[in-house]
Formats: C-alpha cells, sequence, structure tokens
C-alpha cells in the first residue's frame, strides 16, 4: 500500500485534463457516438472532426473551470456526473435536460429510489467513482502563478481555436447538424447536463423575482349553478403517466378498460399533453395558458384553475399520492393533503396505490355543503416499478416485470406490467364514479386526464421526459376520461351525447382549464370559449 502511494504518477494540470476529457468522450458517451455515426453515416471522417470539434469544447470546459487547487475537485465531480447521467441516458434513452433536472429536483425519495438499481449504482462506479480515484490518486506538478496564469490562457485559447477550426472545415454540414439534431449535442456527456442545470438555476432565479397576477377574479356561478338544490362535488383526477395508446377504450387490442366501459363515460382518444414529465405538464395542465404561451415562470405568474374556482366560491383541495402539487394549490386555504397509510392500510403495501383516495372521498362526498372541486393526483403508472401500482391479485397479464431493471425484462414483460397499471388505473376511476354516483346528496361529476405517456423501449427509449421537440407520440398522446352523473347532466344542462360526438376531435391539456370551469357552469373572462368542450354542449350558455 506505501508503494501504491509512493510511486504515484505526476502529470501536469493540462496533461491530466486532455486525459479526463479523452475518458469522458470515449467512454461515457456511447448514445452521443451513436447519434453521431447515425447522422453522418458513411461520412466517417466527417464524423470524426466533428466529435474532434466536441473534444475540444469539452478540454476548453474543463480548462474553464478545473483551475490549480480547484482542478481535482471539479474533476471528481464532473467524472461521478458522468458516471450518473451516462446510465440514465446511454440505457433508459433519457435526455437529462433542463426539465429533466427540474423534474429531479421536485420529486420525492418514495419516487426517485426505484431509479437507484444496481446496475445504475454499477455504472457509476464503473464510469465515476473508480476514474474519479484515479484523478485523486495522480500527482499534479505544481509551477509558479506565473507560469500557470500563461499556461491555462494558452490551453483555453487553443482549445477555443481547435473547437471553431473544426467545425470551419465543414461548417455547412456541422452547422445544419447542430440545428436540425439538437438531441446530438444534448447527448454530450456530462456537457449536456451542466447546461442543463445552467439553465435551472436561471430560471428558478428568475421565479422569486415573480409577483401573482389575478386571473378570473371575476368569476361567479352561471344561471344553472346558481340554481342547483344540491352542492356540486367535481373530482378532477390528474392521471400518472397513462399513455392513450394501452387504453383499450381508444382501440388497443387488450382489455385495459373493461371497468370504464361499463359506465357512462365520454373517452377522447386524440388528447396532446403540455408536456411529457409531471413538472412541466401538472401545472400547465391547470394553467390559463395553453402550451404554446407555456413556461414555467409564466405559470407561477397567473393563478390558475384552482384558484377561479375559489373565486366563483368554490372549495377547493387537493389530495396527492405522487410528487406533489408544484406550487398549483400554493394559495388554496388548506395545504395539500398528502395521502399516508393510515388513509386507507389495504392500499400501502407500504407504498400506497391510488385506492387509498377512496374511504376519503366517499367520507368527503357524504358530508360536504357546498360547492366542491377535488383533485385526485394519482400515482397511476409512473415507472420503473410498475408492479408495485397495482395491488397483486389485479395482476391480469403475465409474466409482468418485477424490477425497477428494465433492461433485464423482456419487452412482454414490461408491457404486462405497465397494462396492469392502466387496468387498475380503469378500476380506480370506476370506483370513483360509483362513489360519487351513490351519494344522493351532491351532484357529482369526474374529469381524468393523464399528464404524460411513457416509452416502454421503443425506439431504445423507457419512461418519460423526452425533450418535446423529438419525444414520441407514446409520451405525449394521453388518454382523458369525463363522467357526468344523470343529475349533473340535467342540473346543469350539459348534452353527454353532445359531447360524445364531439369527442373524437383531436384535443389537448389546453381544454381543461376552460372545460373544466365550462361543467361546472363558472363564468368569466378568463375562460375561452373556443377551448371550452362542455360549453359548446349546453343549451342557453351562461358563458
Amino acid at each position: 500500500m506505501t508503494d501504491l502511494f509512493r510511486n504515484r504518477p505526476t502529470l501536469s494540470p493540462f496533461a491530466l485534463n486532455i486525459a479526463v476529457a479523452t475518458y469522458l468522450m470515449a467512454l461515457c458517451n456511447a448514445t452521443f457516438w451513436g447519434h453521431l455515426f447515425r447522422i453522418f453515416e458513411g461520412r466517417t471522417v466527417t464524423a470524426l472532426v466533428f466529435a474532434g470539434a466536441v473534444w475540444a469544447l469539452m478540454l476548453l470546459v474543463i480548462s474553464l473551470l478545473a483551475v490549480r487547487r480547484a482542478q481535482k475537485p471539479v474533476l471528481v465531480a464532473l467524472l461521478i456526473t458522468a458516471g450518473v447521467t451516462s446510465y440514465y441516458v446511454d440505457v433508459l434513452g433519457v435526455v437529462v435536460d433542463r426539465d429533466m433536472i427540474q423534474n429531479a429536483m421536485t420529486t420525492t425519495f418514495a419516487e426517485s429510489k426505484h431509479l437507484i438499481t444496481l446496475h445504475f449504482v454499477g455504472n457509476v462506479l464503473l464510469y465515476g467513482v473508480l476514474p474519479a480515484l484515479a484523478v485523486l490518486w495522480v500527482r499534479i506538478r505544481r509551477s509558479t502563478l506565473g507560469r500557470a496564469l500563461l499556461g491555462y490562457g494558452l490551453v483555453v485559447a487553443l482549445s477555443a481555436a481547435l473547437m471553431v477550426g473544426l467545425l470551419f472545415t465543414n461548417l455547412k454540414a456541422y452547422s445544419t447538424v447542430l440545428r436540425a439534431d439538437k438531441e446530438l449535442i444534448g447527448s454530450v456527456q456530462p456537457l449536456a447536463p451542466m447546461g442543463g442545470a445552467l439553465r435551472y438555476a436561471k430560471m428558478m432565479f428568475k421565479s422569486t423575482q415573480i409577483v401573482v397576477q389575478p386571473t378570473g377574479r371575476d368569476a361567479g356561478p352561471g344561471d344553472y349553478l346558481a340554481k342547483v338544490d344540491k352542492p356540486v362535488l367535481m373530482v378532477v383526477v390528474a392521471g400518472e403517466t397513462g399513455r392513450a395508446q394501452n387504453w383499450s377504450l381508444g382501440g388497443y387490442d387488450r382489455d385495459t378498460n373493461r371497468e370504464l366501459a361499463k359506465r357512462d363515460i365520454v373517452y377522447y382518444p386524440d388528447v396532446t399533453s403540455c408536456g411529457t414529465a409531471t413538472a412541466t405538464s401538472l401545472p400547465c395542465m391547470f394553467s390559463p395558458l395553453t402550451r404554446d404561451q407555456y413556461s414555467y415562470e409564466g405559470g407561477l405568474s397567473n393563478e390558475n384553475l384552482l384558484d377561479v374556482l375559489m373565486h366563483a366560491g368554490f372549495d377547493v383541495e387537493w389530495w396527492d399520492n405522487n410528487t406533489g402539487d408544484k406550487d398549483i394549490g400554493a394559495r388554496l386555504p388548506v395545504r395539500p393533503r398528502i395521502m399516508k397509510a393510515e388513509d386507507g392500510p389495504e392500499f400501502c403495501f407500504p407504498e400506497c396505490i391510488d385506492g387509498v383516495f377512496l374511504k376519503s372521498l366517499q367520507d368527503k362526498a357524504d358530508t360536504i355543503t357546498k360547492n366542491t372541486v377535488i383533485v385526485l393526483h394519482q400515482i397511476g403508472s409512473h415507472g420503473p416499478s410498475y408492479w408495485l401500482r397495482y395491488p397483486p391479485e389485479r395482476e391480469l397479464f403475465k409474466p409482468a416485470c418485477q424490477t425497477p431493471e428494465l433492461t433485464d425484462c423482456s419487452t412482454e414483460e414490461i408491457v404486462n406490467a405497465y397494462d396492469n397499471t392502466i387496468a387498475y388505473t380503469d378500476w380506480f376511476l370506476a370506483q370513483v364514479i360509483d362513489v360519487l354516483d351513490a351519494s344522493d346528496r351532491v351532484i357529482p361529476a369526474m374529469y381524468y386526464v393523464s399528464d404524460h405517456g411513457e416509452s416502454l423501449g421503443e425506439g431504445g427509449l423507457y419512461l418519460h421526459g423526452t425533450p418535446y421537440f423529438m419525444a414520441p407520440e407514446y409520451q405525449t398522446r394521453v388518454p382523458m376520461v369525463i363522467w357526468m352523473s344523470e343529475r349533473f347532466r340535467d342540473s346543469l344542462s350539459v348534452d353527454a351525447d353532445c359531447l360524445k360526438a364531439a369527442a373524437v376531435n383531436p384535443v389537448s391539456h389546453d381544454n381543461m382549464f376552460s372545460t373544466v370551469l365550462g361543467m361546472v357552469d363558472v363564468t368569466t373572462t378568463a375562460k375561452d370559449p373556443a377551448l371550452d368542450l362542455a360549453g359548446a354542449c349546453r343549451q342557453g350558455t351562461t358563458g
């Protein structure tokens, strides 16, 4: 052991930076190399020159950050980061950009722990920790401050010059690729996650300066709502990771919706999500902004659907079995409720599945005295541990993958496990309908839509969160269901047949804000009649 430390190799700071940059490019960027040779198929030299430019950029970034006493800590941090992100990028096809970092920062341990698998730990040890230990092991040959500053300037200048020079050898081709194939640069580890982290930090800093603007302060009951003789109870179910392609109501060849098919619902088969991850889609769904208008800052800057409902006199509550409300319920008089085992111990083993909502919903339906909207935020079909999202006795499709190591399962096993989660959501939504319909003291309805979809290995992609511009439809097409009791339809004059006839038309998360307001007959200038699916099916509409 003594000899091991006595005979450590000695490198100049420049040589160590080159070694780390070369290692990162060569061994932590399998996805980048795959994209590169696909894009430049048959043009190997052109591809390698572009890779050389990226390597020079890597060296430039390292040289700017890894200076003097900070050199080893910076290099260790970059190596560990690459060891972590390369697993998700290379194994699961996840893109680690600003939105994915936002999603990671707002998740919970209960959710994220399923991503920490043996393969993940092995990848981090092999590609991150071991090379980081090698960096800590070597000696660095120090020079005087003057020579160090001169060398620092020279290395930075040469790295930048090499990068620019290599790109200029075929600027037209490379500039086209950089504009058209953003996934190429987005796959470079650890540069892409570093850029995403900087953009996330900038976004969060800007959000601290936000002043919330009022929305729908003129909201009030329309003519029909004003005349109801019982309290209206509207349940909004914010689904999780449900993709439309696996719903039999939309034509899937497996019977994943055998319960909802027995209820008098309206199913929308062509619905587009606002985003591909909860941190974006969920607040966007409740925002008055459309997907084209929505941004994180914009969402925080405006009151949302829940605020407008409160302006109209509704009691509003948020119940959560997922990762929280993403500040959507920030202005609710009662803090968002996190469901726990005591709410339904038979549904928690130990993590709670969505049946945990049912007893509390029954109690609420039996006791409310004024118009109320309750949001149920599901755990739904959240992966990779799909088999934990439903009880064992409801495993309809077998064999089902029962490990978060999705690459250890066959495609059939993954799809079986995921389809079981869809079938359980189907059962859960049917139970919500039955609980509401059985309560004769309320005028009930339900609106369900999933926040985003899921990839199950198609094209090498798993899970969700792919940047929207390159996301497959599996992540952006989601199921949507509207159910209205007969007394709701009669009291609020909504024509269910009209809704069913129009349900074949494409809709999106953009419709949710105005449609929920339209269903419960809230009048406000904040509502967009063109996006209100219910208002178009009401006789004598009041606005």
